[in-house]
Formats: structure tokens, sequence, C-alpha cells
């Protein structure tokens, strides 16, 4: 019996996956600290408080970056999820019981990192009845109360595409609404089998119908092809995104799918043109970029289109 790191019997996928050394990255794929003021005051303000954001814990590269615009992002519903994405260091498994106290201890560490901008996203709770849909919502209001002038970004997972648990999501009202496509129909069900494209692409059309701004992300280096990225990204647009990050699948054990291919610098560049082109408000684009990466500043030219637009 093969056994994973948290004590379960690994998947034939996993087994399959781990027969793939981890793959050396290309030179284009690092970043340098750049430790600015605002940086190094969030910093001992999160250590000497215990704060705990995403940022921090998955040691993202853009840290510096989005600290230093007084920017993070917050994990909520516990350290397991019920869904299992190839691509997902997130551990599978029973979730902990819903800890309902969560939404008011999150909006609190916003305060004290006297954020700007805020982003929620957590783990699929199919476990739930309502699939974790309320502590979604109350996190976000939560953060509201405490925090006004907070931007609030919800990156959700799909609720089963649920309109009821969909629509008490939305009433929260955050200032982003976003769910991650992450890759192309031909690959998406070997990619993320507990979701559905077009569901997933429904959830968006049914946020921007309710008025929010959406918001999805570009996984590369999957499996897929690149007329296959030109195609997902027309379908999103389709779908009412208003705003996409694209970004380069970085592996995060053995266990997980193997880097298919290094997509080049360039290839982003053309990628946030061509978004441009088809009609995004906003398009971040790069092999380090992530779903949160500087969102605050992407809400903002989504804000700005739309107001040009009724100008």
């Amino acid at each position: 019996m093969t056994i994973a790191p948290d004590g379960r019997k690994m998947l034939r996928l996993e087994v399959r996956n781990a027969q793939t050394p981890i793959e050396k990255k290309p030179p284009w794929i690092k970043t340098r600290a750049k430790m600015g003021p605002e940086y190094n005051e969030l910093m001992n303000l999160v250590k000497g408080e215990g704060l705990h954001t995403v940022c921090q814990e998955a040691g993202c590269p853009n840290i510096f970056e989005c600290w230093e615009d007084r920017e993070a992002t917050f994990l909520i519903g516990g350290e397991q999820c019920t869904r299992r994405c190839d691509f997902c260091q997130i551990d599978t498994g029973k979730p902990s019981a819903l800890d309902r106290d969560e939404p008011r201890r999150v909006a609190e560490s916003v305060q004290k990192m006297q954020l700007r901008y805020s982003t929620i996203t957590g783990v699929a709770r199919d476990d739930l009845p309502d699939g974790g849909a309320w502590l979604y919502a109350e996190t976000v209001r939560q953060i509201h109360e405490l925090n006004p002038d907070t931007g609030v970004e919800n990156l959700i997972p799909d609720f089963n595409g649920i309109p009821e648990l969909l629509t008490e999501v939305f009433e929260s009202r955050p200032e982003v609404l976003a769910h991650n496509v992450e890759t192309v129909p031909r690959i998406f069900k070997r990619i993320r089998p507990a979701f559905r494209y077009e569901r997933s692409l429904d959830v968006i059309t049914q946020a921007r119908d309710f008025g929010l701004v959406t918001k999805s992300n570009l996984i590369l280096g999957m499996g897929e092809t690149r007329e296959e990225v030109s195609e997902a990204l027309r379908d999103l647009h389709a779908a009412g995104c208003d705003l996409i990050t694209i970004t380069q699948y970085l592996r995060p054990s053995p266990r997980h799918h193997p880097v298919e291919r290094w997509v080049k610098p360039e290839e982003f560049v053309e990628l946030s043109a061509e978004a441009t082109e088809i009609g995004f408000a906003g398009v971040m684009s790069g092999p380090l970029v992530r779903s949160s990466y500087r969102a605050g500043r992407l809400y903002q030219q989504a804000v700005e289109a739309r107001e040009q637009a009724r100008a």
C-alpha cells in the first residue's frame, strides 16, 4: 500500500503521477524578494498577532508585492476539501465541523492588518447541506461590517450550480465574485473530476446577471493546447467574465499532475494582449501570477470599465 503524506492510501491516479519525477523549473520561474515598508509592517503584525494568511502558508511568490499593496488572502472552511483537483495542494478528506466563528475572526484579521483589499477562498464543503454557502457569505458580511472601506473578493466553489446557494453568496455583495475554471474542456474532467466546465461557466453567468464583477483563472501547462486556451478565453468572456488571470502550473508534489510544458513569458504577454482584445476589463498574465495577484488593481480596472460603459 502506498501512503500519502497525510496518512491516507494514495489514489491510483496519484501513484501514476508519482512515477514522473518533479520537473526542473526554467530560469524565468523565480522571483526576487522586495521587502518594502508596508510588507515589513504587515509581517511584524501577522507574527505578533498570530494571524494566518494563505499568502504565507502557501509560500506565495507574490507576497511582497501584494502585502506592499495591503492585500492578503484568507482560506476558510478548514484544511480538508471534499473534492480533489489534480493540481491543488489542499488535502482531500473529511473536513472538521463547521466553525461558525471563523467569519468574525477573519474580519478581525483584516481589520488588524488594515487591508485595502482582501480575498476569501476556501475548500469545497459538500459534506454540509448548503455546501458552505453561509460561511462564504457570512465572511463577506463580517468583513464589510468591520471594514467598510476594504474591498472583498470571494473566490468560491461551484456549489453544484444550485441557484439558491449561489444567490445566498451573491447577496453578500462582494466587490468581486470569482470562480476559477482553471483549464480547458478537453482535459477538464481529468484535472477537475468533481466539477463541470459548463457548470463553472454558468456560475460566472449567474454572478454577472446578479450585477457582480466577475473573475476567473486559467492555469497553463497541464496538457492544453494554445488554441484551446484561446477558446477558453472566449468562452469565459461570453459567459460574462470581467477579469481574468492566466498563470503557469507549478506542481505541488509528485502526487500531483505532472507539468506538461513550461510556458514562456512571451506567450503570457501574447495571451494578455489577446484577452484584452477579446474584451476582458482586466488581465493579469504571467508565469508567477496567481488568481489573487494584484486583485485590488484588477477590480479597479473593472470599475473603470463599467463607468466608461455607462458614459
